[in-house]
């Protein structure tokens, strides 16, 4: 449960930016949910854009190693040492932004780094989300959240789930008051046990 306040100082939060420009709308009502996190809660902000990844290679069945560069080193460590990952992506094409759908896609293959244990060490965290979208009706985003969702599901964490926002034009979304509303409180929110639909006892817990 997010709301204990006694595990806030245990709590480090990695914000994971998707945008394809820089300070977009998702990034701007990302910052406005940062700023209600206690104090003493660590926050690191990585930008895809600027910290590119070449287009994942899925070597898992095959011999030797794919060489780690430089960058996927930074979002490995930074992924591993996080307690609460958000994803604060664009709706593009009604799912992810290409930037953070690769970031997602090197997950994969840090399943199978040996001795890394990646899917135990993610068990337990917490798997947020952050999308500002044109449209207001919040259901053309399903896609995206069930991204989100399957993947904590997979990986045993908990799914905070999404929040939205809307607008277009650079900076719009500070003109949605439900949104600037729903930030204020949006990390408060309990981040139950991400489910798939088909597991018993997954009906009303998303």
């Amino acid at each position: 449960m997010t709301t204990d306040t006694t595990r806030d100082t245990d709590r480090s939060f990695l914000f994971v930016l998707g945008s394809a420009r820089p300070d977009g709308n998702t990034e701007i009502l990302a910052r406005a949910a940062a700023e209600q996190l206690p104090a003493g809660v660590p926050q690191r902000w990585v930008d895809l854009a600027r910290l590119p990844l070449p287009d994942f290679q899925d070597g898992r069945h095959e011999t030797g190693t794919w060489p780690v560069g430089e960058s996927e080193e930074t979002l490995r460590q930074a992924t591993l040492e996080a307690t609460d990952i958000v994803i604060a992506s664009p709706l593009y094409w009604y799912t992810l932004s290409a930037h953070t759908k690769r970031y997602l896609d090197y997950w994969s293959g840090w399943l199978g780094v040996p001795g890394l244990d990646f899917k135990e060490r993610m068990a337990g965290r917490t798997l947020w989300g952050v999308t500002v979208m044109s449209d207001h009706d919040e259901a053309v985003a399903d896609g995206l959240v069930t991204t989100l969702n399957h993947t904590a599901a997979y990986l045993r964490m908990g799914f905070g789930g999404v929040l939205f926002g809307n607008g277009s034009r650079p900076g719009q979304v500070r003109d949605d008051e439900r949104a600037t509303l729903r930030a204020k409180t949006f990390f408060q929110r309990e981040a139950p046990l991400a489910r798939f639909p088909y597991e018993e006892g997954a009906a009303g817990e998303l």
